[in-house]
């Protein structure tokens, strides 16, 4: 009779709600507490409160509840480096700070998403959603960057800007992983995470050839009489010391 009461726990927990929404916010929980490789299927079931069958109603394995959630995290994700994006408003090194600022801010607020879309060894084209979503997130630190690569000075070859982004969104992912995983914590670190990003993206975009000494505006409001061509800022940092 042990089956009968399993079918009725099912039920009942099937009814109970979303079914779906219960488990993904159970994983999420145990991706918080555990990992995202720290929970099996049936965790996920026990915590949502259902029994083990239940979330084959919905998900084809845990693969497949790693990857929803990695989807969500990635839509999410974007969400936010679009709003910090917004087309290069003012300026666009002003809105390509903004952005890595926001790659940081969502690693912090949302460690469990973080986890699950970088950390929990799914394949980003398991599926076309989470592929889909994922190129988008891309996307908006791509289009930044093809505006940055525009700024390269006169003479100097552009880089490519696919390049350029596959190595920001490397060095973002790699101090957001630096600082979630609580290294900070174990050993005080000299700057922040936004000015550890800033400190990167000047040695990286100096090496490219990049100017990158960003003088301030002139205090006076009178207009400073014209330089020589030799002695004009070239791009957004002005000329290299």
């Amino acid at each position: 009779m042990s089956w009968r009461k399993e079918e009725r726990r099912a039920e009942r927990g099937y009814h109970h709600g979303n079914l779906k929404e219960a488990l993904l916010q159970a994983a999420l929980d145990l991706i918080a507490q555990k990992g995202a490789a720290g929970f099996t299927f049936a965790d996920a079931a026990r915590m949502a409160g259902v029994s083990p069958a239940a979330p084959y109603r919905h998900f084809r394995d845990r693969d497949e509840l790693l990857s929803s959630i990695a989807q969500r995290g990635f839509e999410q994700f974007e969400a936010q480096l679009s709003a910090a994006w917004d087309d290069g408003r003012p300026d666009t090194v002003t809105a390509f700070e903004r952005v890595g600022k926001a790659y940081l801010a969502f690693a912090r607020s949302e460690p469990a998403f973080y986890s699950a879309m970088f950390e929990s060894g799914v394949p980003a084209d398991s599926t076309a959603g989470l592929l889909a979503a994922g190129e988008r997130a891309f996307g908006v630190i791509r289009a930044a960057a093809e505006r940055l690569a525009a700024l390269a000075p006169p003479g100097m070859p552009r880089p490519p800007a696919l390049m350029m982004a596959l190595h920001i969104w490397s060095m973002a992912h790699g101090i957001a992983s630096l600082f979630a995983r609580g290294d900070a914590a174990r050993r005080k670190l000299p700057m922040s995470p936004e000015e550890l990003l800033e400190a990167e993206l000047l040695i990286y975009l100096r090496g490219l050839g990049f100017p990158t000494d960003r003088r301030p505006a002139p205090s006076s409001a009178a207009e400073p009489p014209p330089l020589p061509d030799d002695d004009k800022p070239a791009g957004p940092w002005g000329r290299p010391k």
